[in-house]
């Protein structure tokens, strides 16, 4: 899928490339070890994903948004609660009955997580952000990915500055350990 236009454009992009890494896993048998590949990639996205909503999409959302301190906390809730399961889901193998569980329960909390943000968070953005932020968001955010990490970090910050000064660190380790490994890569 092409990326680019304003920050709503390259978040419901990606919203589409994950739902699609889920509709994969789903369609193959329990225990099958391109499960595990599509779930590695499918963290590898929301990762990124997140850290960018959290360093520019959340502070935003603070500043123009009607009561936006409440909204942008209740999406760093869900984000919270979508990273720990990522991190356990990292020890185990498609194989692994837990595998199965922690699956599901991120393709449950992450389709949530997707259809408030699309139905509430977007339009109220949309609606009070000025003219030209969205675009510099969306910009901002395509920036972000590239050098954010791409495995959970649970107890990394989730609030600028911390979170925008380790997260290029966190990200380059994370690379390399991806690289090292071929995690997120066919054989």
């Amino acid at each position: 899928m092409g990326h680019g236009g304003n920050v709503i454009t390259e978040l419901v992009t990606d919203h589409r490339e994950v739902e699609e890494l889920f509709g994969k896993i789903e369609g193959l048998p329990p225990g099958d070890k391109n499960r595990k590949l599509y779930a590695d990639q499918a963290v590898i996205e929301l990762v990124r994903h997140s850290v960018a909503e959290e360093a520019y999409l959340y502070p935003a959302v603070r500043q123009y948004v009607a009561n936006g301190d409440a909204v942008a906390d209740k999406e760093l809730d869900d984000h919270s609660r979508a990273e720990q399961i990522m991190k356990d889901l990292e020890g185990h193998e498609s194989d692994d009955p837990h595998f199965n569980r922690l699956i599901g329960n991120l393709t449950t909390e992450i389709r949530s997580h997707i259809a408030d943000e699309e139905e509430h968070l977007f339009p109220m953005l949309r609606d009070a952000a000025p003219e030209g932020a969205l675009d510099d968001l969306g910009e901002k955010v395509r920036q972000a990915k590239k050098t954010a990490p791409t495995r959970p970090h649970p107890s990394a910050p989730d609030k600028p500055p911390a979170n925008k000064l380790l997260a290029p660190g966190v990200g380059l380790v994370d690379r390399l350990r991806d690289a090292m490994t071929g995690r997120g890569k066919q054989d």
